[in-house]
């Protein structure tokens, strides 16, 4: 009756397997951490592919510098360097699952799904 309805069905059935997967990557992607570090390692930064910081190391001599100016400086270079890195995470994850295609709005429906916010561009 509807010639292409069997192919529609098929369509739905792909789309629903692919969002189980992209569930499935969220949730791995909590589980995967990365580290960042600055002044040679006095700094380290430890966040999961949701772009959340799990911790956060400081090495005793820095502060005791009590260089406060320093240590500000070397946190945030630290924390942009591991959210540089949780964020390759998502670009090889998308590849993993894609192929390398890129498909519109793969990024943001990833990005939802392991509740980091979507980058604006």
């Amino acid at each position: 009756m509807f010639p292409g309805l069997g192919n529609f069905g098929s369509i739905l059935k792909q789309a629903s397997e692919f969002s189980g997967q992209l569930e499935k990557l969220g949730a791995d992607l909590k589980n995967r951490r990365t580290t960042g570090s600055a002044g040679g390692g006095m700094v380290e930064i430890e966040i999961n592919g949701a772009l959340e910081v799990l911790h956060c190391k400081i090495d005793p001599q820095l502060i005791a510098r009590g260089d406060r100016e320093l240590l500000e400086d070397l946190l945030i270079a630290a924390i942009n360097q591991a959210v540089s890195k949780g964020k390759q995470l998502h670009s090889d994850a998308l590849k993993e699952i894609t192929g390398g295609m890129q498909l519109p709005g793969i990024r943001e429906a990833l990005e939802k799904i392991s509740g980091v916010e979507p980058q604006q561009p």
